[in-house]
């Protein structure tokens, strides 16, 4: 935290400084006869002139800090400092020796910054050596050699005056053959932070534990009934595993009192490990995951640890704030996934190692906001977001580190995380030197905030790296077993932490966006990478609708939803896209096991038929609540049902298969295309259309001619029905009423001596004694006077077409003159003729 004062601290004693003083000069001596030396030395080449330069000056010795401990001494402690000296320069170093040089007191933060940056050795600022038997001698050490030293000294010797920071210079001095007087060739600082009693005022320190991890687990399930899942790899069994770097980080952080954060995925991933998984192979395959017991120890050691710890959950799988915030809170839906992974995360945490953690917390990459990270990071329900003070930093004059809380508008509180602690292991602390420079440093800045100007006591918090590698939780655990050891600071909780009274000093207003660091912003995911996501979910939204068990799909699948915005993708762009598209790869998969049968061409004849259409579920689970729709694209041709097209209903079981019928009618002959095409209850088309065509033939030449046959056959067997029934009705018969009892029972003379016939004619008789007969054609037959009919034709009514009788035999017999001529026909039991055939 960037200070603009810095506190000065005691000086020295009158004494001490003319002690310092003295020993300076004397030092000095053989440096400026040195000097004076050179100009007599015009015999060198230029050659030598250049191995001389290599030869001298401070860093030609490599000085390696191994370990100094304790790191942070009291009264009546001996330090002892161990580490190595590389001779890099071209020149052997004889009558070498390692010395400790302590001091002075450092007086602000920025001075112990400015003192690890320094390099070579400077006169005045190092300081001189602690007594001449605290040393490690070496009477020589050739070009390209390393030499191990270790120097104990009581700490009563080393002359350290009040609380404070001090330097602690290790240094080696010796001569070459180029320059074969005392100097320095190589020195390496840190600080050596001293308060030996208890301060009145103690800060209040929270430490963040992160048990985070990368992305593991796919979004593929098994067909079982325990869904077995389906990891990327094995890595995060070797992170778990004894020696791994989430196990080192578990075993670490057990004995130091810290604020857990967990992300409810990592927790997720080794419980469906536990339960049995599978590794992603090469073209699809999975082979058997044998770490189940490894998972099942870790957990189990988790669960110990975190009971009645202090345990703050973020939002599953960790999401990108700052890349939803910049990129992705435009993109409708994506907000939503941020609720989602903050709703499930207490309930994974507990579920799974039995602990309710705290889930009001955001944390942005690197704690670095803006107003709209702020924003995105709230919507979710977190009210404290975790900030670090190199993003807000202090604006006015503060002498002094202000505590950590901050309101920031909105009834959200910043919890602003210290800069320089939180990253004080962020290098490669595979090294010793490294790891116990990073420990020194961490201790002396921590000091110097506790002796800072302010008597009021106050609340930091530490956020280190995400995803500490083994080597830096090693490191962290050391530098915080000292500081809980030590004597100006006290562990806090972070919940505790974000209540503290705020500075009223403190700065309060969130930077700009143009404030956010161009470095973080180029590792954020892009635009199109939630319009991805977005449109898995928009898949998944349309699909799940139709299951029978919805929690085998939407439970998964939305998880490795919300892996796909995960923090832990920053840097790693290419990774992040592949696992997206495999998540969608893998849900189109899915929905493409229920589909229809594609169909060949089809050819209907006559008036209506029917089309089969199937379903196919090859998911393990039935579907439901689906539309099959046939539609014709012609349907002046063809009609499904009443219509252009008809819908059914659609319920499969799981792997099986269903048809469905529809009915269709022609209307004209030609090709059709038809479609089918599924649909969700909502209208939403549901996997690939399936079109074909059908050939409407509504009535072939050959059923017309057998139709026409058939029909013509008809209207002749009619006709010859009708000519037969004519030529029967149409027989002669006798007209005479006193011969014809038929005609008189079946007659009825009226009162104009009109008698009218049973078939409808009409009988009338003339003065003359002529019968008039109508027949129902309503031709007149007259009898003349000389006993013959005339009918006016060529033909007799009476007669066939060929002129023969068709009375009864004996009618007209010549033989039997004296009978008289008939008036009627006789009778007959057959029915009356409709009509005789007539000349009109």
């Amino acid at each position: 935290m960037a200070e603009a004062a810095d506190f000065l601290g005691m000086s020295p004693s009158p004494a001490r400084r003319w002690l310092r003083r003295s020993g300076t000069l004397l030092a000095g001596l053989p440096l400026l006869a040195g000097l004076l030396q050179l100009p007599m030395s015009t015999s060198a080449s230029a050659a030598e002139k250049t191995t001389v330069a290599e030869a001298t000056g401070s860093s030609t010795v490599d000085v390696s800090l191994d370990s100094l401990s304790p790191s942070a001494p009291t009264d009546g402690d001996t330090l002892t400092v161990s580490g190595s000296v590389t001779n890099n320069g071209k020149q052997t170093i004889t009558g070498a020796h390692v010395g400790l040089r302590v001091g002075p007191s450092l007086s602000s933060r920025s001075a112990i910054d400015s003192a690890a940056q320094r390099t070579g050795f400077q006169l005045g600022p190092d300081p001189l050596e602690v007594g001449g038997k605290y040393v490690a001698k070496f009477s020589k050490i050739p070009s390209g050699v390393s030499q191990h030293f270790s120097i104990s000294v009581p700490v009563k010797d080393l002359d350290l005056g009040s609380d404070g920071v001090y330097q602690l210079g290790v240094s080696l001095t010796g001569r070459t053959a180029a320059q074969p007087w005392d100097q320095v060739l190589g020195i390496e600082r840190t600080f050596l932070p001293w308060q030996p009693n208890a301060a009145d005022t103690k800060t209040k320190t929270t430490y963040l534990w992160p048990l985070i991890s990368p992305v593991h687990l796919t979004a593929e399930t098994g067909s079982d009934e325990q869904q077995t899942r389906v990891f990327k790899n094995d890595d995060l069994a070797k992170e778990i595993s004894p020696g791994g770097r989430l196990d080192e980080l578990l075993s670490l952080g057990s004995d130091l009192d810290v604020t857990w954060v967990l992300d409810p995925d990592l927790l997720a991933s080794v419980d469906a490990m536990r339960a049995g998984y599978r590794i992603q192979g090469e073209n699809g395959t999975t082979t058997a995951g044998k770490n189940q017991a490894v998972a099942k120890a870790w957990l189990d050691k988790l669960e110990k640890t975190v009971q009645d710890k202090k345990v703050v959950a973020l939002p599953f799988a960790d999401p990108d704030l700052a890349s939803l915030a910049h990129n992705g809170k435009d993109v409708t839906g994506s907000l939503s996934h941020l609720k989602d992974a903050t709703d499930v995360a207490a309930k994974t945490v507990d579920t799974i190692v039995h602990v309710k953690p705290s889930t009001d917390f955001a944390w942005p990459a690197d704690g670095a906001i803006d107003p709209s990270i702020v924003k995105v990071a709230t919507s979710a329900g977190a009210d404290k977001v975790i900030a670090r003070s190199d993003s807000l930093r202090e604006t006015g004059v503060l002498p002094y580190t202000p505590s950590a809380p901050r309101p920031i508008g909105g009834g959200t509180t910043a919890v602003v995380a210290d800069a320089r602690l939180s990253t004080a292991f962020q290098g490669d602390m595979t090294k010793a030197d490294s790891s116990t420079l990073a420990v020194q440093e961490f201790l002396a800045q921590s000091l110097m905030i506790n002796l800072q100007e302010s008597n009021d006591q106050r609340s930091i918090v530490v956020a280190p790296q995400r995803m500490p590698s083994a080597s830096q939780a090693q490191t962290m655990a050391q530098a915080l077993k000292a500081l809980q050891d030590g004597n100006w600071s006290e562990s806090q909780g972070l919940s505790a932490a974000a209540k503290a009274k705020p500075d009223p000093g403190a700065n309060t207003r969130v930077p700009s966006a143009s404030s956010y660091p161009s470095s973080l912003r180029k590792q954020e995911m892009p635009r199109s990478a939630f319009e991805e996501i977005q449109a898995t979910q928009s898949k998944l939204d349309n699909f799940q609708v139709i299951l029978t068990d919805k929690t085998r799909v939407v439970t998964p699948f939305g998880r490795a939803i919300n892996r796909g915005m995960s923090t832990s993708w920053r840097g790693r762009a290419t990774e992040a896209e592949t696992f997206r598209e495999g998540v969608q790869s893998y849900l189109s998969g899915l929905t493409g096991l229920v589909r229809l049968i594609d169909k060949s061409d089809a050819k209907l004849s006559g008036r209506s038929a029917t089309i089969p259409v199937t379903v196919q579920n090859n998911l393990v689970q039935g579907v439901n609540h689906l539309v099959l729709r046939l539609t014709s694209q012609q349907p002046t041709r063809l009609k499904i049902g009443n219509g252009p097209y008809a819908e059914q209903q659609i319920q499969v079981a799981g792997e099986h298969s269903q048809s469905v019928k529809f009915t269709t009618s022609t209307q004209a002959n030609g090709p059709v295309k038809v479609v089918a095409q599924l649909y969700t209850e909502d209208g939403q088309a549901y996997g690939r259309a399936v079109t074909f065509d059908v050939k409407v033939t509504e009535i072939t030449s050959t059923v017309m001619l057998v139709i026409g046959g058939g029909v013509l056959l008809l209207v002749l067997a009619g006709f010859r029905m009708y000519t037969q029934r004519k030529r029967a009705a149409a027989q002669p018969v006798e007209e005479s009423p006193e011969t014809s009892p038929a005609a008189e029972g079946t007659n009825a003379e009226n009162e104009n001596g009109v008698n009218k016939d049973t078939d409808g004619t009409v009988d009338t008789k003339d003065t003359d004694g002529t019968v008039d007969t109508k027949d129902t054609d309503g031709t007149v037959d007259t009898k003349d006077t000389d006993g013959t009919v005339d009918t006016g034709g060529t033909e007799d009514s009476a007669n066939g077409p060929d002129g023969e009788s068709g009375a009864e035999p004996g009618a007209d017999d010549p033989e039997h003159p004296s009978d008289p001529t008939p008036d009627t026909a006789p009778e007959s039991t057959d029915p009356s003729g409709t009509g005789e055939r007539v000349d009109r």
